[in-house]
């Protein structure tokens, strides 16, 4: 898993419209190497003890009106200990009209200088969102994402399994194809996954047999996205005989992706199964439990099974395969 990732300055340029008032070098070959950004208001009040020049600086409204209390001499004072440190970029928001000095302090010390019209707020939080998904941490597993009934859902298994097949039914079904064979996956917060395909095999899919189709060529732009967001795991196996599969749903299963824990099930595949019918009812159920709700609880609740011991009964009964 790497980490190190860095983005051009250019795109972020490009992505919020930015307006250039100092540039020392192409925007290409600037890169920004960390989601965090810094409002320097501490840092105009001249406190630098933990300050990170790899990040973005945000100058809105409170920090030059702070700015504007000292003396002229002193406020370019204060600018050129800011600037002196070198940041990666300073980004004046509002539009505001900040003079010639910001612009000659930043070309002398080679700071790109930047502005947007959108207000402090607004344009920190949707940089932090864009910086947090173009620099997360990311891994590429060999699988398959679809959208179904607004669920990510995650299919893995060994190549031949049937999951490529499934996604086709799927999306004959009305469901959406994010990804095949390659998902890229990345941890955009702490709490969730973000899947998407590589961009050289974006809406393929390899059906033996067949050869290679564009799933948006032939069932329409409707039947693909760009991204989603991972909610479950299916890990797709072979039917095993000798193999005790969970029967009631008890079990809170969990596959780790990137340090992360995301509700599983695995789904034993054989002849006769319609598995996009099955993924389905796995998509709505899950959405049931995020809401509070387990089917498997309230079975054994209403046929009064509700110590551990009954609980553990119910779900340690062989297998029927049928």
């Amino acid at each position: 898993m790497r980490t190190n990732f860095k983005l051009e300055l250019s795109k972020i340029i490009s992505e919020f419209s930015l307006e250039i008032l100092n540039m020392p070098s192409p925007a290409e070959k600037i890169f920004v190497s960390t989601p965090e950004i810094n409002r320097p208001g501490l840092q105009m009040a001249g406190y630098f003890e933990f300050f990170d020049e790899k990040r973005i600086q945000i100058i809105g409204k409170s920090e030059e009106s702070f700015l504007r209390r000292f003396a002229p001499e002193k406020a370019e004072q204060r600018l050129r200990d800011l600037f002196s440190r070198n940041p990666v970029a300073v980004v004046i928001c509002r539009d505001l009209e900040v003079g010639e000095m910001y612009a000659q302090i930043a070309k002398e010390y080679g700071v790109p200088l930047l502005r947007s019209s959108e207000s402090t707020s607004d344009f920190s939080a949707a940089l932090i969102a864009f910086l947090s998904l173009h620099l997360a941490p990311r891994i590429t597993r060999h699988g398959v994402l679809v959208e179904v009934y607004g669920e990510g859902i995650l299919l893995l298994g060994e190549s031949g399994v049937g999951k490529s097949e499934t996604a086709i039914e799927l999306i004959k079904r009305g469901h959406r194809l994010i990804a095949d064979d390659a998902v890229e996956i990345r941890r955009v917060s702490n709490k969730s996954l973000v899947g998407t395909a590589p961009d050289n095999i974006r809406h393929f899919i390899e059906l033996r047999g067949i050869g290679i189709i564009n799933a948006s060529r032939i069932f329409g732009a409707g039947a693909v996205k760009l991204t989603e967001k991972i909610d479950l795991v299916i890990n797709m196996e072979p039917w095993d005989v000798n193999k005790a599969y969970d029967r009631m749903g008890l079990e809170n299963q969990t596959t780790e992706i990137l340090d992360l824990k995301i509700p599983s099930l695995t789904i034993p595949v054989k002849p006769g199964r319609n598995l996009a019918v099955i993924i389905e009812v796995a998509a709505m159920n899950s959405r049931q439990k995020k809401l509070g709700y387990n089917a498997a609880e309230d079975l054994l609740k209403r046929l009064g099974m509700t110590d551990d011991e009954q609980i553990g009964d119910a779900t340690s009964k062989p297998v029927d395969p049928f």
